[in-house]
């Protein structure tokens, strides 16, 4: 973990509420993982408590840190008011990520709404590695998937959902796996989103006995495990998903909804 001023080089409004900034990096650059979180400190400095955004690349030949984030309050608000070239101090990398140290397997991605976010780098992580990556993507319209535009999606088998069926297919990502895994062999199965979809998603994956890893939100104050704001139960006791998490093994999740967040670690 580092602490780290770092330069803004962009701050793009992708859709409605949802923006992509860039910063340039230095020593967190080569430690970041995917799946791994930031704790971003809003510029005006109004709030104490920094804003707890995931990882959603991270470029090594620009040495530049992607965060995708949605304005949800007011220090991401503040966020979308940052220009290129202002300075802002960055936590990280926290938290463990997914556990991409696997080869040449059937993979299968699920990301909803904002959880699209840390997908990125987790698929080029996946692709790297000689993995065949299947990606379900799924948002309330065609905007809430606006952000696939910045993913190069190459050697990718894509689907995409949403509610309205404005893109892809009308209806869920759920469903959309559920027909995929009848006809299909998938070793794990990676995802982030709301949490009744993570929840049907580990369900589908159980039920068909895949590994799957799901990357939980929760409010978070520390991000460093000195607070007990992101606690939740599990079946090998109480964990804190800053610090344990926030990704898990789907199988050792009790409550995946433990209370209403507000500020989470996939752009709020």
């Amino acid at each position: 973990m580092f602490l780290e001023n770092c330069e803004v080089t962009a701050n793009i409004n992708i859709a409605g509420n949802m923006f992509l900034m860039k910063l340039k990096g230095d020593k967190s650059i080569s430690k970041t993982k995917p799946g791994q979180f930031f704790m971003i400190q809003p510029k005006n400095g109004r709030f104490f408590l920094r804003r707890p955004i995931s990882i959603h690349y991270v470029d090594e030949n620009k040495n530049e840190l992607e965060f995708y984030y949605e304005i949800k309050g007011h220090g991401t608000n503040d966020l979308a008011c940052v220009k290129e070239k202002d300075i802002i101090n960055v936590q990280g990398p926290l938290g463990n990520g997914f556990d991409t140290h696997i080869k040449g397997k059937n993979v299968m991605v699920v990301g909803g709404g904002m959880g699209i976010a840390p997908m990125k780098y987790l698929i080029e992580d996946l692709i790297k590695k000689e993995n065949r990556v299947t990606f379900i993507a799924g948002g309330r319209n065609k905007a809430a998937l606006e952000v696939l535009s910045n993913m190069s999606l190459e050697g990718v088998t894509l689907y995409l959902t949403t509610d309205d069926g404005s893109k892809g297919s009308k209806g869920r990502v759920d469903g959309k796996l559920k027909e995929l895994v009848k006809n299909n062999t998938y070793d794990v199965i990676f995802t982030c989103g709301p949490e009744k979809m993570m929840e049907s998603v580990a369900n589908i994956a159980h039920e068909n006995d895949i590994e799957c890893q799901v990357s939980l939100e929760a409010r978070m104050a520390c991000g460093v495990k000195a607070c007990v704001g992101c606690s939740i139960k599990t079946k090998v006791g109480m964990r804190k998903v800053c610090h344990d998490g926030p990704v898990f093994d789907s199988k050792i999740i009790v409550d995946m909804n433990p209370e209403e967040k507000t500020e989470t670690c996939c752009g709020n």
